[in-house]
């Protein structure tokens, strides 16, 4: 196939339509260059439910080993099931999954031993450039002697090792919903929770890559109205739903309301401070709620704000030994889990902290959830730089606000901020608006959008 890899090969993965803009013969070429650029002896690979995954993924098996790399597969997995195994074997990994995309995308997310990021500056513009090479001239030539291909599963392993790092056999019972998406958390779930105090509720754990219910994409609030739902019709004490790679949580409280990323983000990050004996620093990003760096202060964290997007989380992850990162989108990052995001690992925490107290959900996340917040709305604009430049203006020297550009413009005063970032891939401004109080913070918003959209 004539392969345009600029339109397949992103910032952090490999993600696109199959066949149209990749096949199994790319993924075969993505594997040997992989095996290539990382120099490794062994590599782990693991997929999701898509139905092209195991092709793409038995593929991307054969190129690695074709150049003398020992392929570990560990098949049908949770994303954060591969970084466990790139963790645990130290081992580069590679996982086939496009997230919440529709059925007809799929993607690879890479990563080196210890579930390291591959990202555009780790290793991925290399690999796209050997592919590039390969798909130009004459394909890698085999070693003579070829890797192996084995197969290993780590899902009890796995399900082990979470539950070494958030203890809930001693909660009271909880009765807790979940929804699946028909992702991979229909795979994963029952055997994490598997012997501990929780009378699951189980919601679309059909592993199907048509996604047949709803979009597995739980930020969206149309593909959380059913969890909502059921949550009330159950009289549970939680509702979770995960995404279709199940790297991602969301969770509803018991009466079916939403809880926002930052809250879980805050309330992890009391626990993970607690456990550290209230020493740490703590990651989140610079849309994540004025909440989270008050909470971590005042446990005795020191919180440090960064750019969105995971390959900045990570990268502050090591340079700071963070112990914790929490994101808008309801990524989770653990130092105890190799930097790396894990969804499971926050629902577990947030279960912990329910069921080793009497309040309900709501009342319990209510100290993590300080102000009034927007969510993030977008625009499509013309101009993105000269509609930042035209906030910039609105606002700069006004007494009492502060501007900064580490992403995008934030612009705060005492009682209010918000930030405007320009996607990379669409003609789009991102707003996130946060207050004190509902009124200041509709101000606010129309405010901004009166003038992105002027």
């Amino acid at each position: 196939m004539a392969a345009d890899l600029s339109q397949i090969v992103k910032a952090y993965d490999v993600r696109g339509v199959v066949p149209d803009q990749w096949d199994e013969t790319l993924a075969e070429l993505f594997g040997a260059a992989f095996a290539q650029v990382t120099g490794a002896d062994a590599i782990v690979i693991g997929h999701d439910m898509r139905p092209s995954s195991p092709g793409l993924a038995d593929a991307f098996a054969r190129g690695a080993a074709g150049l003398g790399a020992d392929v570990t597969e560990i098949g049908l997995c949770s994303t954060d099931q591969l970084y466990y195994a790139s963790g645990a074997l130290n081992l580069p990994g590679a996982m086939f999954t496009a997230s919440h995309n529709p059925a007809k995308y799929n993607g690879i997310k890479m990563c080196r031993a210890g579930a390291a990021p591959v990202g555009q500056d780790t290793g991925l513009a290399e690999i796209r450039a050997l592919v590039e090479e390969w798909l130009d001239g004459e394909a890698p030539q085999p070693v003579e002697t070829p890797g192996t291909i084995t197969r290993r599963d780590t899902l009890e392993d796995y399900a082990a090792y979470l539950r070494t790092l958030a203890d809930l056999t001693s909660i009271r019972r909880l009765k807790v919903v979940v929804d699946a998406g028909n992702g991979m958390g229909g795979h994963t779930v029952p055997t994490v929770l598997a012997g501990l105090p929780v009378e699951l509720v189980p919601m679309y754990f059909e592993l199907d890559g048509t996604f047949p219910n709803h979009e597995a994409n739980p930020l969206d609030p149309k593909n959380i109205v059913d969890l909502q739902k059921r949550v009330r019709e159950e009289g549970a004490d939680i509702g979770i739903a995960f995404d279709g790679d199940a790297d991602r949580c969301f969770v509803v409280d018991e009466h079916g309301d939403p809880v926002t990323p930052s809250a879980i983000t805050a309330l992890v990050a009391a626990r993970e401070l607690a456990k550290h004996g209230g020493k740490g620093t703590i990651i989140h990003n610079l849309i994540t709620s004025w909440s989270v760096p008050e909470v971590v202060r005042e446990n005795g964290g020191t919180p440090v704000r960064t750019r969105v997007g995971h390959s900045f989380i990570k990268a502050e992850m090591a340079r700071t030994g963070a112990i914790f990162g929490g994101e808008h989108s309801a990524h989770y990052y653990f130092k105890d889990f190799w930097n790396a995001d894990t969804g499971m690992l926050a629902a577990l925490h947030v279960l912990a902290a329910l069921g080793g107290q009497e309040g309900p959900l709501s009342q319990l996340v209510a100290e993590y959830d300080r102000y009034v917040g927007s969510g993030e709305i977008n625009s499509t604009v013309d101009d993105q730089k000269g509609r930042l430049a035209a906030i910039k203006a609105a606002y700069e020297g006004r007494e009492g606000i502060e501007l900064d550009e580490l992403d995008g413009l934030t612009v705060s005063s005492a009682d209010w901020w918000f930030n405007v970032r320009p996607s990379n891939t669409e003609p789009l401004l991102r707003l996130n608006a946060e207050a004190r109080d509902e009124a200041t913070m509709t101000k606010i918003r129309d405010e901004a959008l009166e003038i992105i959209r002027g």
